[in-house]
């Protein structure tokens, strides 16, 4: 028992009194419309928050099941819905972006700006050969340019594949092999932490790799002025080919079930899934989430700090606050840079009402306030703030409650929302002027979302016992396919264990036998989640694997890590003898440069351990279970007698 069971907060009367889902019977109601008439209750939703050119007559389409298909027959844009309808509706001069480079820098962009943005870069994708159906890749940091580009993209009904500008140019070669995209834009650098880094040099790097030729061209918006290579006919600077375009573009109107983005996320086996979402269903969710979830007010200034290389960039940066018209900021740098006070003085400097961001964040700022007064929260004046949220990962209760009293001052509620990149928005979360809260737990489903606890033959589990968390009915922001590759999105996520009838989460999750309240309690598959990025253990173990000079053999799990959530552990065997001392360490740096090489520096293990071999059973399999147990430093209980070599345990322990 924690000292946090059983601490309940309610919402404070004055949330309540404005909140757009106001008290639990508001909440119950919701729910009750969408048990009692589940594709009504959706196509009212759809109905209300976009505008269709041509509206749908069929909302839920399940007759090749688990392929639904949402709202198919009707015709929207995205970027329309975005931008243009509110600039009609006389909200040009209305500020969508308050963005804020690495050094402090602020540039704001207008809906009306930000609109002629998207049409110039859409103008000049168009000019080069990009129509309906190609797929682009951005590769790039926060920026306006950034969230512009994709909007472009949804104008012209192109779609994206947004990959984070921390990964390699092995992982982006990758992504635009099985894209097959057309184009790239890309920055010449990006800035973090002070730090210039490079983005066009690793594009060039990835098209160098092979595998890359439906690539046309590469479109570089000048960050940095850096100097960068430029290769004649394929490489153009945005400002050459946008900034001279009409800022006017007649929107594409497209099917509600055309494939708005592709995003890569790592799956249980080596090859990263591209994960494929639509227009109509997607922006539907997300813009309905950003409603009730956050509440989002037209006065409200929100501020989501996920980079638009992960899905919570996606849906709460660059798709549901424009699509309800909202005014957010965009951060290029990180919250520790020039001190970790930055998050802070932003919510102060810019009067930020609802502040978006994830555990690890918060846990790496408790930590430096901790250390150091002058960074704590209760310097800078955070009033503005009216609402708090957390996503990635489980927030654990002490970082939840310590976020809840030193940054919203016990006055904010608290949304801890679970999702994934599969689901396209929340799926599980407080409505912050209904739900009380319990530190550490997400609640409960959000209106329409059917999510259940069974067991592995996929039977409800009674509350109060851990089990599989599936979703029992389809949803319209839900994953359509992986790109490519039907029969995998299938096999992952509507197994045959369950009938293919219930969507797997891939999550194991608990529901409290009073409240009901759903707390998640890890992935149950090779899936480890680093500072609320998931980053699939055989992929990881792939790359130590193709050190072929070094590398024999290798096995990764994850192990709890108190400021990133989980910690990526390494157990090595090396084709040579197992090293010790200084020898061990150098190898060790030596491997880690090489997994940030082949992946990006996010997967780098933090603990690597040499051993003379991995303990196997007498099939062969590694015993994943017992290194889990040793990369904790528990004491080992399970039977080891069918080790070969027993003295590996010791050898395992060291780390390096």
């Amino acid at each position: 028992m924690s000292q946090f069971d059983h601490i309940i907060h309610h919402p404070p009367a004055s949330f309540v009194e404005q909140a757009t889902v106001a008290g639990m019977d508001a909440y119950h109601a919701l729910c009750k419309h969408a048990e009692d008439d589940y594709t009504g209750f959706w196509a009212t939703q759809a109905n209300r928050l976009l505008s269709w050119k041509q509206p749908f007559t069929q909302t839920l389409n399940d007759s090749q099941a688990p392929f639904f298909k949402w709202f198919e027959d009707g015709t929207l844009n995205a970027s329309y819905n975005c931008l243009d309808r509110h600039v009609d509706k006389g909200l040009g001069d209305k500020t969508a972006i308050i963005f804020e480079a690495d050094g402090g820098e602020v540039t704001r962009a207008t809906y009306a700006q930000l609109l002629a943005r998207t049409c110039q870069i859409a103008n000049a994708m168009k000019q080069l050969g990009v129509q309906k159906g190609d797929r682009v890749i951005i590769y790039i940091s926060m920026s306006i340019e950034g969230v512009a580009a994709m909007q472009a993209c949804a104008r012209i009904g192109a779609t994206h594949s947004v990959v984070f500008g921390g990964f390699s140019a092995q992982s982006l070669r990758d992504r635009i092999e099985d894209t097959g995209a057309k184009m790239v834009i890309t920055a010449d650098q990006q800035v973090r932490g002070g730090k210039p880094l490079p983005l066009k040099a690793i594009v060039d790097e990835a098209l160098s790799l092979g595998g890359c030729d439906s690539i046309k061209h590469v479109l570089v918006v000048k960050r940095t002025g850096a100097d960068v290579a430029m290769t004649a006919g394929r490489d153009l600077w945005m400002a050459d080919v946008a900034d001279k375009a009409s800022t006017s573009f007649e929107p594409v109107w497209v099917e509600a079930e055309h494939p708005l983005f592709l995003l890569y996320t790592s799956g249980s086996t080596g090859k990263p899934k591209g994960v494929q979402h639509s227009t109509g269903g997607y922006l539907m969710h997300a813009a309905l989430t950003t409603e009730w979830t956050f509440d989002l007010k037209p006065h409200d200034v929100f501020w989501c700090t996920a980079d638009i290389g992960w899905v919570t960039g996606h849906t709460y940066i660059s798709y549901g606050p424009l699509a309800l018209g909202g005014t957010q900021i965009v951060f290029e740098g990180v919250p520790t840079f020039p001190d970790a006070g930055r998050f802070w003085k932003m919510i102060q400097d810019h009067k930020v009402s609802i502040f978006y961001t994830a555990p690890t964040a918060i846990r790496s700022l408790i930590k430096a306030a901790e250390g150091t007064a002058e960074v704590h929260p209760d310097r800078y004046d955070l009033s503005s703030l009216r609402l708090l949220g957390s996503v990635g990962e489980p927030i654990n209760p002490a970082a939840w409650e310590w976020y809840y009293q030193h940054v919203g001052g016990a006055r904010c509620p608290i949304v801890d929302t679970f999702w994934q990149t599969e689901t396209g928005g929340h799926m599980i979360t407080p409505l912050p002027g209904a739900t009380p809260m319990v530190p550490g737990s997400c609640t409960l489903p959000f209106p329409g979302i059917q999510a259940a606890i069974v067991d592995e033959t996929g039977k409800d589990v009674p509350h109060g016992q851990a089990g599989i968390l599936v979703v029992k009915k389809p949803w319209p922001s839900m994953i359509r396919t992986i790109w490519g590759d039907p029969e995998r999105f299938k096999k992952s996520y509507y197994p045959e264990d369950f009938q293919g009838k219930y969507y797997l989460a891939g999550d194991g999750a608990i529901r409290d036998a009073k409240t009901g309240y759903f707390t998640i309690t890890g992935r149950i598959d090779d899936v480890l989640n680093v500072s609320g990025h998931r980053m699939g253990t055989m992929e990881i173990e792939s790359a130590l694997v193709s050190c072929t000079d070094l590398v024999a053999e290798a096995a990764v799990v994850g192990r709890p890590d108190d400021t990133t959530g989980e910690a990526i552990c390494a157990f090595v065997v090396l084709k040579r003898s197992r090293p010790t001392g200084d020898e061990a360490k150098q190898i060790a740096k030596i491997l880690r440069d090489h997994v940030g090489k082949e992946i990006g520096p996010i997967a780098k293990p933090k603990d690597i351990r040499f051993g003379d071999n991995l303990p196997k059973t007498r099939s062969g399999k590694i015993m994943r279970r017992l290194l889990r147990s040793i990369a904790k430093g528990e004491a080992i209980t399970q039977d080891t007698s069918t080790l070969e070599n027993p003295a590996i345990l010791d050898q395992l322990a060291d780390t390096h």
